[in-house]
């Protein structure tokens, strides 16, 4: 019997096992932390709801204490929203289906997540996004055009508004949204639509073009609560309401191409 039993070990696989045996924890832990929102997952399986877990289980719940927002505790237990949806069919996974205006609903491409319903805070502690109408020490360069005072044309051809004003973003200046005084045969009161969602801004004609909704559907833009503010909340709404038009503004657009 040999009376040296590491005798054929050396300090290189030492350090090698002891690495794998870290970086495996480590996978193991950061998994568990990817876990603090979202789960358990409710799936419907053999006619009745399953919670879903997974391994590791979610970790234990911990507050972390914001800037702005004061404490926050993660996982959290809110409760499920309904959803104006079914599925398609009776098997595991299904798609699901809108029963209702999947803009407004919040369903598939239109879904937006329950994010804090107060403004995106700068380091000092004011609203991120804000009109220029309050801020006199942002403007639009002369060689740019300058929605405000244009005609915002939807994707039926049809005008919806006229642009009053741009949304900014402080900390870096550019244009985030815009803000449309809705035409009566359309809507009352004014909407805001991401800038990102303009197609084509004609200067000869003073026209917006934006392609995402038709005229119809801008009357049930989701409103922000406050004329001068938006919520991390609302953003989300927002956003979702004209990515969700991108494909189901109209029946055509949620068919294949081919």
């Amino acid at each position: 019997m040999p009376n040296n039993i590491v005798g054929s070990i050396d300090f290189v696989e030492i350090v090698f096992t002891l690495f794998w045996l870290f970086f495996g924890v480590l996978v193991l832990y950061l998994h568990r932390e990817s876990k603090r929102e979202g789960y358990p997952l409710d799936s419907p399986h053999r006619g009745g709801d399953v919670v879903v877990r997974g391994f590791p289980s979610e970790p234990r719940q911990k507050t972390y204490l914001t800037p702005h927002h004061g404490k926050v505790s993660v996982p959290r237990q809110d409760p499920d929203r309904e959803l104006a949806a079914e599925p398609v069919g009776d098997f595991p996974g299904a798609p699901l289906v809108p029963t209702g205006d999947p803009l407004v609903d919040g369903i598939g491409p239109a879904a937006w997540s329950d994010r804090a319903d107060t403004p995106d805070l700068t380091l000092h502690g004011e609203p991120r996004i804000v009109p220029m109408r309050n801020h006199d020490e942002y403007g639009i360069d002369e060689r740019d055009a300058d929605p405000r005072g244009m005609d915002v044309v939807a994707a039926d051809g049809k005008s919806v508004g006229k642009v009053i004003d741009n949304w900014v973003d402080i900390p870096e200046p550019m244009i985030v949204y815009i803000e449309i005084a809705l035409d009566p045969s359309v809507g009352s009161g004014n909407v805001l639509m991401p800038f990102a969602f303009v197609d084509k801004i004609d200067r000869d004609a003073g026209e917006l073009h934006a392609n995402a909704l038709l005229s119809e559907q801008y009357g049930r833009v989701p409103r922000t609560r406050d004329s001068d503010t938006i919520t991390l909340l609302e953003e989300d709404k927002v956003m979702a309401y004209f990515g969700g038009g991108k494909l189901l503004a109209e029946p055509s657009r949620s068919e294949p191409l081919i």
